[in-house]
């Protein structure tokens, strides 16, 4: 599907027109094309990209094929971009779609196979608002790139809210065997959320160094505030994973704690029972005709009394320890 705006003279901008009209208003003075393919045909990839723009034949190439890794690329006649727009659900974690911007002296043409709803988005805001052929195919470019980091703030805000869920189950004795597989979940769409920004952060900090005559140095602040933003979505992913793992260690921390405390109890157990157990097996044995402490008439009050002090020795020493 081929989708244009066509500013003239700071008019209103027509929309739609016919494809075949485009190559002859683009050395029209006053004149700003944008032109969105999304999801094009051979057909409309041929007349669009090679026909009426006549982009590089390696260029027209990363754009049929998907891209791993965004990148900028500068032409005689234009700047390409290729980005990564992000879609998020707890399901299918993070999906990234291609998009690829040529940025022209008076066009801008964007490429993607999956629909976006950014550039939709975009496109709507131009429609309804005054003529912007002032503003430059650079300004439209970064309207969508801004819109393209807007849409990871809710996923990272989902991210947040998850792990903030985590760490206050761990404090409400969650399940060891429910905490691990919630804890490895986050941890791979963090990650991956940092593997998807960190290159985009790259191109939109060389954007704004201004080394292409293709982006004015009045853009050169706004790719600066969006080169930051992505540096924030970055580190806000890293401390979340951070925090993620303090709560894992608190949750160890805990469990070897309470585990110590049982320990420490049925020690205490063991050691109080030592005394009764030691006169009880030691007068248990038969040997009545060598033990003659069994025929005195206080033998029986002796061990008795002995078994009590022991025990109750053996307690107040646990006590002072703090063992109990």
């Amino acid at each position: 599907m081929i989708n244009s705006l066509v500013y003239r003279d700071n008019r209103p901008p027509a929309s739609n027109l016919p494809p075949e009209t485009l190559a002859a208003m683009r050395g029209e003075p006053g004149v700003m094309l944008w032109v969105d393919l999304a999801d094009p045909t051979d057909e409309e990839i041929k007349l669009i990209l090679d026909t009426t723009f006549q982009f590089h034949p390696l260029a027209i190439e990363d754009c049929v094929s998907d891209a791993p890794f965004p990148k900028v690329e500068r032409h005689e006649d234009c700047l390409h971009l290729v980005m990564h727009a992000v879609t998020y659900s707890e399901e299918k974690l993070f999906k990234t779609s291609d998009i690829d911007l040529f940025i022209g002296k008076n066009f801008l043409v964007s490429f993607h196979r999956a629909p976006l709803r950014v550039v939709d988005a975009v496109r709507e805001r131009f429609l309804k608002s005054p003529p912007a052929i002032g503003r430059g195919p650079d300004r439209f470019a970064h309207t969508i790139l801004d819109g393209m980091v807007d849409g990871y703030k809710p996923s990272l805000e989902n991210l947040r809210l998850q792990v903030e869920d985590v760490a206050q189950r761990v404090i409400q004795r969650i399940d060891a065997s429910e905490l691990f597989p919630t804890i490895v979940a986050i941890r791979k769409q963090l990650s991956q959320l940092r593997r998807i920004v960190r290159p985009q952060r790259a191109v939109a900090h060389e954007l704004a160094q201004g080394k292409t005559r293709y982006i004015r140095s009045v853009m050169l602040p706004y790719l600066r505030d969006l080169g930051e933003e992505l540096d924030r979505i970055e580190a806000q992913a890293a401390s979340l994973s951070d925090q993620l793992i303090l709560s894992f260690r608190i949750f160890l921390n805990k469990s070897n704690n309470e585990a110590n405390a049982g320990i420490r109890v049925m020690t205490a157990i063991t050691a109080l029972t030592f005394p009764p157990l030691l006169i009880g097996g030691w007068y248990g044995m038969n040997f009545t005709e060598f033990m003659p402490e069994l025929r005195s008439v206080y033998g029986y009050l002796g061990a008795a009394v002995a078994t009590v002090f022991f025990t109750l020795g053996m307690w107040l020493l646990m006590r002072c320890k703090k063992w109990l």
